[in-house]
């Protein structure tokens, strides 16, 4: 191009030619300015603000040519045909803004190249014009190549213009297509000036309506000073438009700010804003997040696309933070209008506690929460699992059910907080006496299971269980609850000789466990074929025993306790009998404990209370009725209040009824036992320690609990005659009661020896076959409604 280099040096005034580009840059960067706040318009303000684009860029690029021209010294006279100047001017005007038009649709693909290239075209078309517009005493002579060339070069550097100055809103973009459209005009003109070649001719004239260059330099001025107006107007929109961006800007970020998720603006996929809670998500500074791709935290092009391609869906995916880490994220995207244009908005919700909680929720699936052991659920897959791998190898394994003793007195006396401890400890001393591929696990409240693989013989499980009794004697003697308090029993089933499945060995470790507590707790029982019918006797019993009230198969009989001297009826205990239609009549010894282990003496024990305060409030004689009350009822909620209810219902004086309690109770819950005691004194109500002499008597407990009465256990009256350590501890108790001012009262009295024996140690009351056995009320209604003497049967 050292045609066109020569031409500008050789042919041309500089200072004109430099201000020609700063003119045209000017322009350009004015209708670039221009366009970009046409984008935003709508309706009516679109068009003008359209019409006054393309005025400036037309006038720049005609501007710049004209004032090329002035600077073009061609060393002849040269005058401009008006009529030719004005079209070349409304050319530049009109096809520039049917460029920007098309450019600015959008729903036409490749608008903006194609917009770009029509400006390029209006450019040559300015110009060539304009040259048709020159007026010299001569003939011009055009250089084709160069001519193509212009043109060419024009319309390349405008096609690439418009897409470049509206990639993005940033002021380097908007720059980088000023310029490109500067370079497009610049270098067509100036090409298409080294094409010309004017050769003088006095001959050739000049049109009548040419006028001279110093009036179309006037005209220059005018539009100069046209298009400086516009920059200042553009000017003045571009401020005005990045104020009210950044007010949107900081509208927005307070309003993201406020939103838990992290959210981030895109203009496609070029980050433009993040909120507070992204910023701590990634842990990058804000500076080193915008106007990066969104790639930086999505590196999967893959997941980008599936977010992109539904707006609204869900999508999990890792996000890549500041220390490389991956974050587990939900992205969400939707579209917004911002500063007039379609922009993203992507929502990363962080997953790790969603995670962790699914997490969480598995293991405690499959784990007990309070010890970490397996539960239930995992111990019955563990089994099902070992069974059918053992079967297949043809091994035995073991199975040990253990069941804490003493385990509910821990609770009462220390709480439940220590007996969540103590199950802690117990669960991690275990755990340590076990192999690696045995499984312990906890099926309940203080029961645990042990699973022992590949069993060579009895004696390998049988030094298991005797580490765990060692292991909880051992423990006991380290911690807070008294010992002997804790134990634990251990019923042993082996797979396949006690049970092919994993029901019939629960159920056999089961019946071996039962046995173990019945011989004494605190040991282990290996599983005989005998203890299954054994069990399920038991099992069955409990079943009966839950309809025996609706079925009525449970009464009430009264035995008569008398003064030793007179043998004068004060009153009865009362005492309950099960007549089973099948059975017969069960013993209240095996019937009673199992009422107790089961819970249902709550519900007996409530209907004992009203049946025996309804019959006595009935009764002609006022004689006092004594009623046995469990450990298990005292230390119930409400058994207080309960009892009060009752009295108030049957109307029965508080002062006859006669609660027996034994010192096992006051064992279980001292103070809750305590607390329940003095509720039944101040309702008025009498009250009796049972057994005294067996269990776990202590003299405190007279001194701390409230009692009125005191009975000696029927062992010690029995054997009076025959041990004299039992004559002792009679004459002990009643010396006692003489001193405590409490009175006394025999239990078992059989023989006329043992009475005689009574009275003369001073003892005043006494109960037993000899005065009457236990009878339903109908047969003692001469005791209840006259005056008769209970005489002493021999």
């Amino acid at each position: 191009m050292l045609t066109v280099y020569n031409c500008i040096v050789s042919e041309h005034d500089l200072r004109l030619v430099v201000l020609a580009a700063i003119m045209c840059g000017l322009a350009s960067l004015t209708g670039i300015h221009l366009l970009h706040h046409v984008r935003r318009s709508d309706g009516s303000r679109h068009n003008v603000w359209l019409a006054i684009a393309a005025a400036a860029t037309g006038f720049g690029i005609w501007s710049t040519h004209f004032i090329g021209m002035l600077a073009f010294s061609p060393s002849i006279q040269a005058e401009y045909d008006v009529a030719l100047t004005v079209v070349s001017l409304l050319s530049a005007v009109v096809i520039t803004g049917v460029g920007f038009s098309i450019a600015l649709l959008p729903w036409l693909a490749g608008a903006m190249w194609l917009g770009g290239a029509i400006v390029g075209a209006g450019i040559a078309c300015m110009h060539y014009t304009g040259m048709a517009a020159f007026n010299v005493a001569g003939t011009i002579d055009w250089d084709s190549t160069l001519v193509i060339a212009s043109i060419l070069l024009g319309i390349q550097f405008a096609t690439i213009a418009l897409p470049v100055g509206f990639r993005a809103a940033a002021a380097r973009w908007r720059l980088a297509g000023s310029l490109l459209l500067t370079l497009a005009i610049c270098i067509h003109h100036f090409t298409a000036m080294a094409a010309v070649a004017i050769t003088p001719d006095s001959t050739v004239p000049i049109s009548a309506l040419a006028v001279p260059s110093s009036w179309l330099a006037l005209g220059l001025a005018f539009v100069c000073l046209i298009i400086l107006m516009l920059a200042c107007v553009a000017l003045f929109l571009d401020l005005r438009e990045r104020q009210r961006a950044a007010l949107e800007m900081e509208r927005m970020r307070d309003l993201t700010d406020a939103a838990v998720e992290g959210l981030v603006l895109c203009d496609g996929e070029t980050i433009v804003s993040v909120n507070r809670s992204f910023i701590r998500l990634i842990n990058f500074r804000i500076d080193e997040i915008c106007g990066r791709a969104l790639s930086m935290c999505i590196p999967d092009a893959a997941v980008r696309k599936a977010v992109f391609e539904v707006m609204g869906r869900a999508v999990e995916t890792d996000l890549c933070d500041a220390q490389g880490e991956l974050v587990p994220v939900e992205v969400i995207a939707h579209q917004i209008t911002y500063n007039g244009r379609q922009h993203n908005v992507v929502a990363f919700r962080d997953l790790r506690d969603r995670r962790n909680a699914e997490a969480r929720i598995r293991y405690l699936a499959h784990h007990d929460p309070l010890t970490g052991l397996d539960n239930r659920a995992s111990f019955d897959e563990r089994l099902d699992r070992e069974i059918r791998r053992h079967q297949g190898a043809g091994q035995a394994l073991a199975l040990l059910c253990l069941d804490l003793d003493g385990f509910k007195e821990v609770n009462d006396i220390y709480g439940h907080a220590a007996g969540d401890q103590v199950l802690r400890d117990i669960a991690l001393q275990f755990s340590t006496l076990l192999a690696e591929d045995c499984l312990l696990a906890r099926l309940g409240g203080d029961e645990f299971a042990v699973i022992v693989p590949c069993v060579t013989g009895p004696a390998q499980v049988e030094a298991l269980a005797e580490s765990f009794l060692e292991c909880l004697r051992e423990g006991g003697r380290q911690s807070t609850a008294p010992i002997g308090v804790m134990s634990v029993s251990i019923g042993i089933a082996i797979y396949p000789s006690d049970a092919r499945d994993r029901t019939g060995l629960l159920s056999s470790a089961d019946a071996a466990l039962y046995r173990a507590k019945l011989e004494g707790k605190g040991t282990f029982r290996f599983f005989e074929p005998a203890m299954g019918a054994q069990i399920r006797e038991r099992r069955s019993m409990e079943h009966d025993l839950r309809n025996a009230l609706e079925n009525g198969e449970l009464s009430l009989v009264y035995q008569p306790q008398a003064r030793v001297e007179s043998g004068r009826v004060l009153g009865f205990e009362v005492l309950l009998r099960w007549n089973h239609p099948v059975r017969g009549a069960v013993p209240p010894s095996v019937f009673i404990p199992i009422a107790e282990e089961s819970g249902l003496i709550l519900k007996i024990g409530e209907w004992v209370m009203r049946q025996v305060c309804q019959e006595a409030a009935a009764w002609q004689r006022p004689l006092n009725i004594a009623v046995n009350v469990s450990p298990l009822q005292l230390s119930s909620e409400g058994f207080a209040s309960m009892v009060r209810h009752i009295l108030d219902e049957t109307r029965l004086s508080p002062e006859r009824l006669e609660i027996e309690i034994t010192e096992t109770a006051l064992i279980r819950d001292p103070n809750r036992a305590l607390s329940a005691l003095e509720k039944l004194k101040a309702l008025g109500i009498n009250i009796a320690m049972d057994d005294f002499g067996t269990g776990y008597s202590s003299l405190s407990n007279l001194q701390n609990f409230p009692f009125d009465k005191i009975k000696i256990d029927r062992s010690f009256i029995q054997a009076v005659h025959t041990k004299p350590q039992a004559a002792a501890i009679v004459r002990a108790v009643l010396g006692l009661g003489r001193g405590l001012g409490l009175p006394v009262i025999a239990e078992g009295v059989e023989t006329s020896e043992e009475l005689r024996f009574l009275g003369l140690e001073g003892c005043v009351e006494a109960q037993g076959y000899l005065f009457g056995r236990p009878a339903p009320i109908t047969e003692l209604t001469s005791l209840i409604f006259g005056n008769a003497v209970a005489h002493p049967q021999c």
